[in-house]
């Protein structure tokens, strides 16, 4: 079977790149499927991430300084066809449209066809080959788009065959909050794959913690939190790894909490398992998590895991006292505690380390491979009934249009609700209150 994955940009370096050539590699590998990747743009010549040989890699718009792309007229005009609500329309042009819509509708051979952002997955159900499976995958939360994207999305949504989430609670949201007929919404955990390190020994007095500079990850709350460790364990230090945008702001907060020399912000450090290895326990103080790669990255380590219990992902990936632990969002002196808890008990610690690493194996390439296998069989095999399911939710829907639209034409303008109705005077009426 050939499986096209739609990327935004696969020389980039980011968790969906990662995820993607994870997965991508593990179809070719456990699946025995050709596989290639579709990339939006190239802005630069060579993948950050490693690739998988057999995985043939299709740049769609070239950004590089002096491409030839670049003086294409289209190149200059904004996308007509990417959603404007999307965070990254920015980044798409006119020339992006085209070339997209091209591929798809003119050199596209495959039997799965899968988007992996919302205005990709826009593209897709715009232009996907018809004899081909579309599947949109959703690596945000639902609730992480705003309501005029995911007006946006529901519409163009429908004309999926599946939706797949990185969590069964964000499916449960779709689910609930957005009506697609004939869609199949299901939750398919990220590929992690095994660490190529040996385990953390649980001996070293550090603790780790990795991602983004940003406000959502909250590292402001970490140190607010390791400051009141630190106050009683003299000898443990905090390493944050990852750039971003706070990292001045971050700095002067270690300043002022008194944490120079204990608290070090170490930079992007790429792979990240060495350090997690190195880690005694690894820590993240995020308000929200559409997966948690790190939480999962981290057990692969051998190291647990003391995380928020922050929506959607990590309570689907830590068993509270098991293999970790779980405290409430925004609260530092819960995280101080079980931080303090974990380092004056050592045998707790390398417990859970252990429950961490055999759990981690939900994680591996086999069954996620398998669990895709079955989705593609099943869609295969639905593909007339579901096409049903959504003929008849259009009829219906016209029907209630056609329904409204006789009413409000009948003399007197009958439509709208009861209410609007009731509420309505007739030409010449008395208003309430006046003579």
């Amino acid at each position: 079977m050939k499986i096209v994955f739609l990327l935004h940009n696969v020389y980039a370096v980011g968790g969906t790149v990662r995820t993607t050539l994870n997965l991508a590699a593990a179809l070719v590998e456990h699946g025995g499927h050709e596989v290639e990747i579709v990339s939006m743009s190239r802005h630069r010549t060579e993948p950050r991430f490693a690739v998988d040989p057999r995985i043939r890699l299709v740049p769609l718009v070239d950004t590089r300084e002096g491409a030839a792309d670049t003086r294409d007229p289209a190149f200059a005009e904004p996308s007509r066809d990417f959603p404007a609500a999307e965070k990254r329309y920015r980044q798409y042009t006119l020339l992006h449209d085209r070339r997209v819509r091209a591929y798809l509708t003119e050199h596209c051979a495959a039997d799965v066809v899968v988007g992996t952002r919302p205005g990709i997955n826009v593209y897709l159900a715009q232009w996907g080959p018809r004899r081909a499976l579309r599947i949109g995958q959703e690596h945000l939360r639902h609730d992480a788009h705003t309501k005029k994207l995911r007006t946006c999305l529901a519409r163009h949504y429908r004309r999926l065959d599946a939706l797949v989430t990185v969590t069964e609670a964000d499916a449960r949201v779709y689910r609930s909050r957005m009506r697609l007929p004939g869609v199949r919404v299901l939750a398919v955990p990220n590929i992690v794959p095994q660490a190529s390190v040996a385990p953390s020994t649980g001996e070293s007095k550090i603790i780790a913690a990795a991602g983004r500079l940003a406000p959502g990850k909250r590292y402001d709350l970490l140190l607010e939190a390791f400051a009141q460790v630190a106050a009683g364990q003299p000898e443990w230090e905090l390493r944050i790894y990852g750039g971003g945008a706070q990292e001045a702001q971050l700095r002067a907060l270690i300043d002022d909490l008194g944490l120079t020399g204990r608290a070090r912000l170490m930079g992007t450090v790429s792979p990240i398992e060495p350090e997690f290895a190195a880690a005694a326990l690894v820590v993240s103080a995020s308000d929200a998590e559409a997966f948690g790669m790190t939480l999962v990255e981290a057990a692969r380590c051998g190291a647990p895991v003391i995380s928020t219990d922050a929506p959607l992902g990590p309570a689907e990936i830590i068993t509270d006292g098991v293999d970790g632990r779980l405290v409430p969002v925004g609260d530092a002196r819960a995280l101080a505690a079980a931080m303090t808890e974990l380092i004056e008990d050592a045998p707790a610690r390398r417990a859970m380390a252990a429950a961490a690493l055999a759990s981690a194996h939900r994680f591996d390439a086999e069954p996620i491979v398998a669990r895709y296998d079955s989705l593609f069989l099943e869609l295969r095999a639905s593909r007339h009934r579901r096409a049903w399911q959504r003929f008849r939710a259009r009829a219906a829907n016209w029907a209630r249009r056609r329904t409204r639209s006789l009413r409000a034409a009948l003399p007197g303008g009958s439509g709208g609700t009861p209410h609007d109705r009731r509420g309505r005077q007739a030409p010449g009426a008395a208003q309430p209150g006046r003579s």
